[in-house]
């Protein structure tokens, strides 16, 4: 009786999905219906099968950094449309330490744990050339299969311990202090060899959809 009095007072809720705070995967499902894309045209352009697409949209889990800009750029807007909240219209955003919420349950295109956290520093959804993310690598990732790319430009800064990045066919190992800068396009995947979580400040550039560009163009005539 005793054993089961503790076990029952030992149920601990699971971790909160906070990938569901920012409506992450009823945006992404939103903008596919408005646009009549099934899951199954859009699991071809990003990666994912359709029933992981649909765990995703239902906020069961989250999607990787990568996925996510694939997704962003399939559908024309910015990354940070997914984070975006009210109030934030305006010409500058600050974002305290303590207002960033980490997107768990990371998963990678066999539905397996990415074994990363990301949080978006930034989450206005207004026209800019960059998209910053504070990553937290687990200690002991050494997944070499889940490779990605997406269009645009990344820059990485190595805050905490130590990662290697493979980048094409090159491994890159990356200390506290150490950066990288690369083209996205390459197949790419960060790992943690060592002993303790590894934290990398990200940032992403996105090549201009050639529409936009051409409208841009046009109107400086």
């Amino acid at each position: 009786m005793e054993q089961t009095r503790l076990q029952q007072e030992d149920k601990t809720p699971p971790p909160r999905n906070e990938a569901a705070d920012f409506r992450i995967g009823v945006k992404i499902r939103e903008l596919r219906k408005s646009r009549g894309v099934t899951l199954q045209v859009m699991a071809g352009e990003v990666g994912f099968s359709p029933a992981l697409l649909s765990q995703i949209e239902n906020q069961n889990v989250s999607p990787p950094i990568a996925t996510l800009a694939r997704i962003a750029r399939y559908f024309d807007v910015p990354m940070a449309f997914f984070f975006e909240e009210e109030g934030n219209k305006g010409d500058y955003e600050v974002v305290r330490a303590d207002e960033r919420r980490p997107i768990r349950r990371v998963i990678n295109p066999w539905g397996a744990d990415h074994g990363y956290t990301y949080e978006a520093l930034c989450s206005s959804a207004r026209e800019r050339g960059m998209e910053p993310f504070l990553l937290t690598i687990a200690p002991g990732v050494r997944d070499e299969e889940s490779l990605y790319n997406h269009e645009g430009h990344e820059f990485l800064f190595v805050l905490e311990g130590q990662v290697v990045m493979l980048l094409g066919n090159e491994r890159i190992a990356l200390n506290e202090g150490d950066s990288l800068y690369f083209d996205s396009s390459l197949d790419h995947r960060m790992l943690n060899p060592g002993d303790r979580p590894g934290k990398v400040l990200a940032v992403i550039t996105r090549n201009e959809p050639a529409k936009r560009r051409h409208r841009k163009e046009r109107a400086d005539l």
